[in-house]
């Protein structure tokens, strides 16, 4: 790891300086969207309307002849399409893979200005972070960009779960990290096909009693790891997602583990089919009887001490946090979302 003193000095000459501060924006969901596919790119304009952050995915869904076809596609796309201010991400290649270096060198000078996250697929240690962290400083400086890269890892395999802190304070680059639960039950042995969700041999069964059935209830087979990944992620100032959910016709169950990391902290998830944008939207939006129990709670504790009674509960301290990280959050998107913020009242 590098000396705090030089934590946020550039690593190439003439790159960019590091953010000290990863920016707070509307990220309920991180849409994937195929590049080299014509039609897709045709409908960015429409997809960059609906959802808080656009992606052009590289890596896995796109056929190894097409990954060329894919990086020129996001290419056009960085030129080309008019995405109203939603950020455009990218999830690079595997590193070890053929199309790593090429997608990082072609992406970074030719769309660099407009490219605000690279994703970097299975991460396993600060090693990789540190590899793209200086890569993308030399092509920044090269092609005299104004402001840096930012990079979000996947967790996808049990060592990356294992260096899961370390990775998260990699360099001053981090964004963010998602869980990607189909590669990680594959590096854990984990013995599901399903990617993301429940299983329904993951329960715990209650205890015996005499002539009755003993109920049993399914489990949350990522719930460890989603609660790792989020405090690695507060502590370190960057932010948790949810990855992906496999079943697009599973609505019920996509929004149920939604809701799950979104109680746990996680602040989105990946949508893979438009249905899923609108299900991440009204799970990653707080509940509007809940914004507006917060409103009150601050308005009575203006400076966050004491104590008072509201509606029959004590409100103190430690309320008033959770309060003002429910009404922070519904500012924001209430910029973003006129309904939001007529719901909410802001």
């Amino acid at each position: 790891m590098r000396n705090a003193r030089s934590y946020f000095a550039p690593l190439a000459i003439g790159a960019p300086q590091p953010v000290r501060e990863i920016p707070v924006t509307p990220s309920r969901m991180i849409h994937f969207f195929d590049p080299s596919n014509a039609k897709l790119r045709g409908k960015v304009p429409d997809m960059a309307r609906s959802a808080d952050v656009l992606l052009g995915n590289l890596e896995d869904a796109i056929a190894a002849d097409k990954k060329e076809a894919a990086r020129a596609g996001l290419v056009e796309v960085g030129r080309e399409a008019d995405l109203g201010g939603t950020p455009l991400w990218t999830r690079i290649n595997a590193l070890e893979s053929p199309w790593a270096l090429d997608d990082l060198v072609t992406l970074v000078t030719e769309i660099g200005s407009v490219l605000d996250v690279v994703m970097v697929p299975k991460v396993e240690g600060v090693e990789d972070i540190h590899y793209v962290d200086r890569l993308l400083a030399q092509l920044e400086a090269r092609s005299e960009l104004q402001r840096p890269i930012l990079i979000h890892a996947i967790l996808e395999t049990a060592q990356g779960v294992a260096n899961v802190e370390e990775i998260a304070t990699a360099s001053p680059r981090m964004q963010g990290i998602s869980l990607g639960p189909a590669d990680l039950a594959a590096s854990r042995r984990m013995k599901t096909t399903r990617v993301g969700g429940g299983h329904p041999g993951y329960r715990v069964i209650a205890d015996p009693s005499s002539g009755d059935a003993r109920p049993s209830y399914q489990q949350d087979l990522w719930h460890y790891t989603i609660g790792r990944m989020v405090d690695a992620c507060a502590a370190a100032g960057i932010f948790p997602y949810y990855g992906p959910f496999g079943d697009i016709k599973d609505e019920v169950g996509c929004e149920a583990q939604f809701r799950a990391a979104y109680l746990m902290g996680c602040v989105g998830a990946w949508s893979l089919h438009p249905v899923q944008i609108g299900i991440a939207k009204r799970v990653f939006s707080p509940e509007v009887d809940e914004v507006r129990f917060a409103k009150r709670v601050l308005e009575a504790i203006p400076d966050g001490s004491g104590v008072h009674m509201l509606d029959g509960k004590m409100q103190d301290d430690a309320t008033w946090k959770q309060a003002k990280v429910l009404v922070d959050l519904a500012t924001m998107l209430a910029r973003k979302d006129e309904e939001l913020a007529e719901a909410y009242g802001l």
